[in-house]
């Protein structure tokens, strides 16, 4: 077993190396191309438009550096505004524009999926802090705002509020005074919201089991809650007068809980006035499908939009679509209608019409559609092999999206009449093997009990069909996730990605497997019954899509592994406790081992112990005896989502069984759950191909 310290360790980081490279002497099949290189092209995200002006802003990844880039629509006219270099685990995100569209507020440090501050570099003076940015598009210096996250700036033009130790702050826009606290609360401040005119402030007040929705007076210092309840109040939008206020409420009781949930009692939309507080709900989901929320990945819930009327998404028919109705109560009318599911979307700036992302007619691709909100058939704009995503609609009309397919990595892009055209162009380094990647294949196969399971086969290039070799299957995490025929459009999807395109490139066969559990397949494939903690059901798919590789006539059938991070650690592990008869070496990157261990509900006071017993044995953990394949764990101890202490709870029950199984593990110190640096991606990568190699290819 070993342990790799890639921040700042250097002596260690090189003998790992020298293993790899070591072992490379051996290899049948080897890329004349490096990991580094596979892992090169920035990665784009955070793409939204400016109020004013045509401008477009984005942040790109590259090399573990996260800079700012802003465009004129047009394209060809992208330049970078900031210049952060280095790969020390740095984030950055959340970008907002001022209303004049001439600058551009961000974070910078901690950690954008929460949890506090962040020190992946290990420095004795401990972790830097979060902190709100300012930086125009001519470029300069940034000027610092205050400590935070999550800024949004008012339509006045003169502060800035954000969110600090989960309180509400606010400062000058120019950085000139510091920041002050401007509510003490005692619930988990989120989701702000100024009013058109900026007179106010809405925000959501978590309260563990409940919430509000709250709004500040800045000329009254007072705050006015809305139709407060024992419910779940999130969402809050504006009308466009400024004098209400519509927002989402999700019925109390409706914990997360990792099992099916088709039906509970229905949620609603709520529209208050924002002086008295006084509110009604003016839609209730009806009983049974659709009675549980589920948002876009958008995640805003609930859109005021023109002529008074609300859009939001719903899954009436079994599939997430989006619906329009009257903001005073109605009947709502769909809008995007049909078997497929919507995913990202964009609201035109005079709010007549919603460009979306969606799986429509291309079940596992991406493409662009439009559709007035005053009703009409959606129109296609973009099609064939590309994934296109998360679009903005620009200032002046002009729709910019991020575009890639199976070869070309995502970047932004103008689409027009169906092209698209690169915003920033000799930005994909001129060492990228693009035309050394495979295009993977959509496949479908059924498991026992009839579910259609698809995925994504990678098929080696040139590869004999009747010579036998190694295959890999890969499962993704979430499990609210779904992978594409192409680069993935969220970044810790997209490294994997090229993950399974290295295990390609050294001649493995890959099947990357939307299990159940997924999205992109409608609510019953996501809420499948007896998923997860209620029964594991998930692991049929595992065996159908083994057993889909078995019947290839290029497949060693004992020469089949698993690989996966985070959910797809679970599969992994799961596979490799259950069939190990099946699966002969698996790589588990921050799996849930123990579904009791990890979940509260079950181990707290008046825990149903019929659900905790269910629990564990749909855990990993409780078929270890059957446990005989070698397995690496790969681990971040800084994880917010997996407790750490679930790779040291499964390690311990392995021992246990030596010298039966073969365990290794790198555990990467302080790095978190999706990784920070571009380094980290790089070990895991080379770990994982270098132990497949010895296990499987026999290399």
């Amino acid at each position: 077993m070993r342990t790799v310290l890639p921040a700042g360790a250097k002596p260690v980081l090189a003998a790992l190396l020298l293993v790899l490279t070591s072992s490379a002497v051996a290899v049948a099949r080897t890329p004349d191309f490096t990991v580094e290189q596979l892992l090169s092209s920035p990665f784009p995200y955070d793409l939204i438009a400016a109020p004013k002006g045509g401008l477009v802003a984005w942040v790109y990844e590259d090399h573990g550096a996260r800079n700012i880039w802003v465009s004129e629509a047009g394209g060809g006219k992208a330049r970078k505004i900031t210049n952060y270099s280095g790969d020390d685990g740095t984030d950055l995100g959340e970008l907002t524009w001022d209303g004049d569209g001439k600058t551009v507020f961000f974070s910078r440090g901690g950690s954008l999926e929460g949890g506090g501050p962040v020190n992946i570099m290990t420095s004795p003076a401990g972790a830097p802090p979060q902190v709100i940015w300012a930086v125009s598009v001519d470029g300069g210096e940034p000027k610092r705002i205050g400590e935070g996250h999550t800024a949004t700036v008012s339509p006045k033009g003169d502060i800035v509020a954000f969110i600090n130790n989960n309180q509400v702050w606010t400062a000058p826009i120019t950085g000139a005074q510091p920041a002050t606290q401007l509510i003490k609360d005692r619930g988990r401040n989120a989701q702000l919201s100024w009013s058109p005119d900026g007179s106010k402030l809405a925000f959501v007040s978590g309260r563990t089991d409940h919430s509000f929705i709250g709004v500040y007076d800045v000329a009254a210092k007072s705050i006015t809650w809305l139709a407060p309840s024992v419910d779940q109040d999130r969402s809050p939008s504006w009308s466009a007068d400024g004098t209400k206020l519509a927002f989402l409420r999700i019925p109390t009781g409706e914990a997360f809980r990792f099992g099916a949930r088709r039906e509970s009692t229905p949620w609603a939309i709520v529209v208050a006035d924002a002086a008295t507080g006084a509110g009604k709900p003016v839609f209730t989901a009806k009983r049974g499908r659709g009675s549980v929320f589920y948002d876009t990945i958008a995640r805003k819930g609930v859109f005021w939009v023109g002529n008074d009327q609300l859009v939001f998404p719903w899954e009436e028919t079994g599939w997430l679509n989006l619906y329009v109705m009257p903001a005073a109560g109605g009947t709502p009318r769909v809008l995007t209608p049909g078997a497929h599911e919507v995913f990202n979307l964009s609201l035109s700036p005079d709010q007549s019409k919603i460009v979306y992302s969606s799986n429509l007619n291309d079940t596992d691709r991406l493409h662009l559609w439009e559709v007035p909100v005053a009703g009409g058939a959606p129109k296609q704009l973009t099609s064939g092999t590309a994934i296109d995503d998360y679009p903005v609609q620009t200032s002046d009309g002009k729709i910019v999206a991020l575009h890639g397919d199976g070869q070309n990595p995502l970047r932004p892009v103008l689409i027009d009449g169906g092209a698209a055209t690169d915003l920033a162009t000799g930005v994909i380094p001129s060492d990228f093997p693009l035309s050394k990647l495979v295009q993977p294949q959509g496949v479908v196969f059924t498991a026992s009990d009839g579910v259609q399971v698809h995925g994504q086969l990678f098929v080696p290039a040139n590869k004999a069909a009747s010579t036998k070799g190694p295959a890999v299957l890969f499962f993704h995490g979430g499990p609210s996730r779904e992978m594409f025929l192409g680069w993935h459009p969220m970044d810790a999807y997209s490294h994997m990605y090229a993950m399974n395109q290295w295990l390609a490139a050294n001649g493995y066969v890959v099947l990357s497997v939307n299990y159940r559990s997924g999205i992109g397949y409608g609510m019953e494939f996501r809420e499948a019954l007896n998923k997860g903690p209620s029964g594991a059901s998930e692991h049929k798919d595992l065996i159908a899509a083994v057993n889909f590789l078995r019947a290839r006539s290029d497949i060693d059938p004992k020469r089949i592994g698993s690989w996966g991070i985070s959910y797809g650690g679970i599969m992994t592990a799961m596979g490799l406790s259950r069939n190990s008869d099946l699966l002969a070496a698996g790589v588990d990157g921050a799996g849930v081992h123990n579904w009791k261990s990890t979940l509260p509900h079950l181990t707290a006071p008046g825990a149903d112990p019929a659900q905790a017993k269910i629990a564990y044995e749909a855990s990993a953990i409780a078929t270890t005896e059957k446990w005989k394949s070698p397995v690496l764990f790969i681990h971040g101890d800084d994880d917010r989502n997996v407790a750490f202490a679930q790779t040291p709870e499964m390690i311990a029950a392995l021992r246990k069984r030596a010298p039966s199984v073969e365990i290794e593990q790198i555990i990467i110190p302080n790095e978190i759950h999706n990784y920070l640096r571009f380094n980290s991606w790089v070990v895991f990568t080379k770990a994982m191909g270098e132990f497949f190699d010895r296990k499987l290819a026999n290399k």
